[in-house]
């Protein structure tokens, strides 16, 4: 974009000094990603409108050496992750990679395939499924796995299998326990604040060349097409449990409370070939993620993995997951797992470590390195994740966002505190002055916080916007995580051009609103009650359902929502009778409750003027909020 500016020779120069801490003469990696290699891709996947929803050529430019504007260490991650195709991981396994921010595994049964790990949405895929087809074998789906309940990994499981499929019992869906239920919390309940910040972490807007997106680390990008969900019908639940899928043998291992709050790894036996999911792949991966979620359990995620060592690492020839590219012979299987163990293992107790000397968050980021054991090692390098962000999110696990420290107990909000620091600081031109002065130097760390206050205390003020975009410029340049690269860039795009309404997927799609459980559908009725303008409200309606046959009672009192199952009021405000789906349907905005009633779809035996008003309470969140101004 003709807006971004070159490196700087602080930036040149940082990024240079990279090429002389790793090991970039290995081409281990570069070999690997690209072995078993059956077909190369190219082209793009469009949707029925023809809106291009992955694009595998974008990431053509990420050749030869890196230029100044990259971190070389993430530059190298993002071409050996964009090389996409069909590819054969050992006889009866095979994988699609590049397709989409995840990787999509097939293995072979007597009749069939198992699809493991669907990508993020339909029409990629269908493209996938259509390659496997084309370049392997066309044979029919007996199986899906679904690994975890992140939505890049099983979103796009319509192209593969159908309602009918599986209540035929011609396919099976196996998961974690807990899988529906984390899948849908995660990406409803909080689906929109997710889904912006996403628009930041994969750096959506951005662009894609040598000043602008380079990938994710764990991937390149998310695709923008259909998010889909079936719910599954075989559930995993505890280690050394065992299934048998058109004749072939799967042995899962339960892997919960770290890289996802539901998730399972598997082995098979014949083939020897493990599947760690998500828990080790080329990268150190997200202890917190920046698009935000639950913090994981780096302990636990330590200890899995050493599980999987003791459990199958003394026979598995190859160990694939559902992201990067495979690792073959068992002795570099060894040496990767315990790499990765000893990774999670070492944030964690070295977090503890100090924060038991007294240090906070903050401090203990600053002053944690990696041994050179882990740190040498590519697989372990902070592509996705970083030691930075990732131990104050160990910090926070165990004692919180408070530090100890009484003057952080109670601070001013962003706004306010801007404006009495600028004031303090001798006002916005002196901040300005001294900024430019410290960004001519390369403090640019420095510059993006002092700067992001002038910023907050006068959003007007173009001058402060521009040198701020300059300043996450550099240090999206510098950064060798990708979404720290993808935030830094987004950021600066924002304070020049303002915020940019793009097309992206909707997490509360009709798929995961018809998948919860009428619970969960409540809960996120009351995640969107405006809490304020319902406060001096008091109704109780009585709720009956068909399809599945519940009754409920929802009170509204003090601003909340609260449910009660198998019970109903004697003297409702209203008395609400219709099939789950109908409520569906309004809530997923296809037509009005209006509408329902007058063509009998829902019936309302009283004050039906109050439910309406009920509904007219529910807050519709503006998906492109600000992030980088108030």
């Amino acid at each position: 974009m003709s807006d971004r500016k070159p490196a700087t020779s602080a930036t040149t120069v940082a990024n240079a000094r990279i090429l002389e801490t790793l090991p970039f003469a290995d081409g281990t990696d570069v070999e690997n990603a690209r072995r078993g290699l059956i077909s190369e891709s190219t082209g793009k996947i469009t949707n029925a409108d023809g809106q291009v929803v992955w694009d595998l050529d974008r990431w053509n430019f990420l050749d030869g050496a890196a230029p100044d504007t990259a971190n070389p260490s993430l530059w190298r991650q993002g071409r050996l992750a964009s090389i996409a195709g069909v590819f054969e991981v050992t006889e009866g396994v095979y994988q699609v990679r590049g397709y989409d921010l995840s990787v999509t595994s097939f293995l072979r049964t007597d009749s069939g395939w198992i699809v493991v790990d669907p990508l993020l949405t339909l029409e990629t895929m269908e493209a996938a499924f259509a390659a496997v087809k084309e370049h392997v074998d066309d044979r029919p789906v007996v199986g899906v796995i679904y690994t975890h309940s992140h939505v890049d990994h099983f979103g796009g499981v319509r192209a593969v299998v159908s309602d009918d499929d599986v209540t035929s019992g011609r396919v099976r869906i196996v998961a974690p326990v807990d899988f529906m239920t984390e899948a849908i919390s995660e990406n409803v309940m909080l689906g929109n604040a997710m889904s912006r910040r996403s628009s930041y972490m994969y750096g959506n807007l951005v662009g894609w060349d040598p000043r602008g997106g380079l990938g994710a680390g764990l991937g390149q990008l998310t695709s923008s097409g259909t998010i889909t969900l079936v719910p599954p019908t075989d559930i995993v639940s505890e280690t050394g449990q065992e299934l048998t899928i058109d004749g072939l043998r799967i042995q899962f291992q339960h892997t919960p409370g770290a890289e996802a709050p539901a998730e399972l790894c598997f082995y098979l036996p014949a083939f020897k070939a493990l599947c760690m999911a998500e828990i080790a792949t080329h990268t150190l991966h997200n202890v917190y993620t920046l698009r935000g979620a639950k913090i994981r359990d780096s302990l636990a995620w330590s200890r899995h993995i050493n599980d999987a060592v003791r459990l199958w690492c003394d026979d598995a020839s190859v160990v694939f997951s559902s992201h990067h590219w495979p690792t073959w012979g068992n002795a570099n299987i060894v040496r990767f797992m315990k790499g990765q163990r000893d990774l999670y293992r070492y944030l964690h107790d070295e977090t503890l470590r100090l924060a038991n000397h007294g240090y906070n968050h903050t401090e203990i980021a600053e002053i944690l390195e990696l041994p050179d054991g882990i740190a040498e090692s590519f697989a372990n390098r902070g592509y996705y994740g970083s030691v930075n962000h990732n131990v104050k999110a160990i910090y926070v696990y165990y004692l919180g966002w408070f530090d100890g420290n009484p003057a952080n107990l109670h601070p001013l909000p962003p706004v306010e505190t801007a404006r009495k620091t600028v004031e303090y600081m001798g006002g916005t031109e002196a901040v300005l002055a001294k900024a430019r002065h410290d960004y001519d130097n390369g403090e640019y760390r420095w510059v993006a916080q002092a700067v992001n206050h002038v910023v907050f205390a006068d959003p007007d003020n173009d001058d402060a916007k521009q040198l701020q975009a300059d300043t996450l410029e550099q240090l999206g340049y510098q950064a060798e995580s990708g979404p720290w690269r993808d935030f830094y860039l987004s950021g600066a795009k924002e304070l020049r051009d303002g915020v940019t309404v793009a097309p992206t997927p909707t997490t509360v799609s009709a798929d995961t609103v018809t998948a919860m459980t009428t619970e969960m559908l409540l809960d996120y009725l009351g995640v969107r009650l405006n809490g304020p303008k319902a406060a001096h409200k008091e109704w109780a309606f009585n709720l009956n359902l068909t399809g599945p046959d519940e009754k409920y009672v929802l009170e509204v009192g003090n601003g909340v929502l609260n449910y009660t199952r198998d019970t109903i009021v004697n003297a409702p405000t209203a008395t609400i009778s219709c099939a789950r789906s109908a409520i569906d349907a309004v809530l997923l905005g296809r037509t009005t409750l209006a509408d329902q009633v007058g063509s009998g779809a829902i019936t309302v035996d009283g004050d039906r003027d109050a439910f309406t008003e009920f509904l007219g309470l529910l807050d519709e969140f503006d998906f492109w909020f600000d992030i980088v101004t108030p």
